[in-house]
């Protein structure tokens, strides 16, 4: 597994190194110890698979808050997606900011999503799955999001006119 750090603390793209051969291939998608390598402390308690059927659906910018906060780990299994992550942490040096990364069956690559950062995505093909490595049970609860199209982000987001849940579009502004 390959870690890079992105211009947010904390949140990084991880690419997968499979062992190839001619009955096909071995890729980790987990290692505790390699995560501690590169100095990031992440316990899995839940994994969640997502479905989404059309391109062009945003499903975003969801976070869990404190006491539940939690560290995700995502990758696309099937399909491609655009997935960000924006940077909500109040204390940060990059509050505010945002990433946006690619993720697709092929390129293998998968996102690492820290405590307080917002996160969501936008299928660029029909039929996209998503598996979640979470560090935090799911509490329903302490939910929370932001606005996909906050004007105070400015997100460039691949497809325009996306499909939203009435909850996508309804989250708050940031400074609202």
């Amino acid at each position: 597994m390959k870690f890079t750090e992105t211009k947010i603390k904390g949140l990084y793209i991880i690419e997968l190194e499979p062992k190839i051969d001619e009955r096909g291939y071995l890729r980790r998608v987990f290692c505790k110890e390699e995560l501690k390598n590169n100095g990031l402390d992440f316990s899995i308690v839940q994994a969640s698979q997502t479905l989404t059927k059309i391109r062009g659906t945003i499903r975003g910018m969801h976070l869990q808050k404190s006491p539940k906060a939690e560290d995700k780990i995502v990758q696309c299994l099937k399909g491609s997606v655009y997935d960000v992550a924006i940077d909500l942490r109040e204390n940060s040096f990059t509050y505010g900011q945002w990433v946006g990364e690619e993720l697709t069956a092929d390129n293998q690559k998968m996102f690492l999503i820290p405590k307080g950062m917002a996160h969501g995505y936008q299928t660029l093909t029909n039929d996209c799955e998503l598996q979640y490595f979470m560090s935090e049970f799911y509490a329903p609860e302490y939910s929370g999001g932001v606005r996909y199209n906050d004007p105070d982000f400015k997100i460039k987001w691949p497809i325009r006119n996306p499909i939203l849940s009435d909850r996508d579009k309804n989250w708050p502004l940031l400074n609202v």
